[in-house]
């Protein structure tokens, strides 16, 4: 029966319970659901934060364990859910004009205790004071943690063969309810190592040079971020919504100031990020 069985395989033919399924007609009509990478923090230790992401209400592919371990004298990482499987994860959430991003996701959570306050706490600063690190205190993410994330991330990507700019945080995807993996995260660091999207030096200096002289409309600002990818209406007002998306945006690529205020700093890399990146959506005098 055995042999049965591998010859059925070899020709194309699987057995299964009551059925055999003929494979020898295969279609190149199909990709991958994976279309994105989101990274979070767990904001909470390790112990607390498996006990949560084992539970009924949310969970992740993957889980990068703090202090970084090691196995047979490679880096460790917990896996939750098969790659085959909807993770949850992102929650509502939105990229590029593509909602539930639990559909399309890996979701890498890294065990790291985030900010000292608390999220309402953190908005309500981030509307009356600078972003300072005295105000607002955040947990680092040590080298050797971020080694193996690389090394995970890196798999991933080339195994799905996902977009750059497709490598996202949970405050990208969801920016008025996450403030995760926050303005420590080395996006620039994962970049250099072929991970995620980062502008070029001298176009963000070109648009700045630019945008000191004449800054652009909010509405276009809104614009370009929501070409980008980030889920953002276009309304030309400085609304709740637009400073959330643009303190997400400063996060992640310009951590400095992360207030989400507008100014031509901020617009120079997003003109630059969609020029690189989104070059269909870029003016064509730019």
């Amino acid at each position: 029966m055995a042999i049965t069985l591998v010859m059925a395989s070899c020709s194309g033919l699987e057995q299964r319970p009551g059925y055999i399924v003929d494979q020898r007609q295969v279609s190149p009509s199909h990709s991958s659901r994976i279309r994105h990478l989101v990274l979070h923090y767990t904001d909470g230790n390790e112990s607390r934060s498996l006990t949560t992401l084992t539970g009924p209400r949310v969970s992740a592919h993957y889980v990068l364990p703090l202090p970084a371990r090691r196995s047979r004298g490679q880096p460790l990482v917990y896996q939750l859910v098969d790659e085959s499987r909807r993770a949850w994860h992102a929650g509502v959430s939105a990229w590029r004009k593509r909602s539930n991003i639990n559909d399309t996701s890996i979701g890498i959570e890294i065990v790291n205790e985030g900010p000292n306050r608390p999220f309402g706490e953190i908005e309500r600063l981030l509307e009356t004071q600078p972003s300072d690190p005295n105000v607002i205190h955040w947990a680092p993410y040590p080298d050797a943690q971020m080694d193996t994330l690389i090394r995970l991330a890196r798999d991933i990507v080339a195994h799905y063969d996902i977009a750059p700019s497709d490598v996202v945080g949970h405050s990208d995807i969801a920016p008025s309810r996450k403030i995760d993996p926050g303005p420590l995260f080395p996006w620039y660091r994962l970049h250099q190592a072929g991970i995620g999207a980062w502008p070029e030096a001298e176009r963000v200096a070109d648009y700045l040079t630019r945008f000191s002289q004449q800054p652009p409309s909010l509405t276009e600002l809104q614009t370009t971020l929501a070409d980008y990818g980030y889920p953002i209406e276009v309304t030309g007002q400085l609304d709740s919504q637009t400073r959330h998306v643009l303190r997400a945006f400063q996060m992640h690529f310009r951590p400095k100031d992360y207030r989400g205020l507008p100014d031509a700093e901020t617009a120079a890399i997003a003109w630059a990020l969609r020029e690189r990146y989104r070059p269909d959506e870029t003016e064509i005098d730019e």
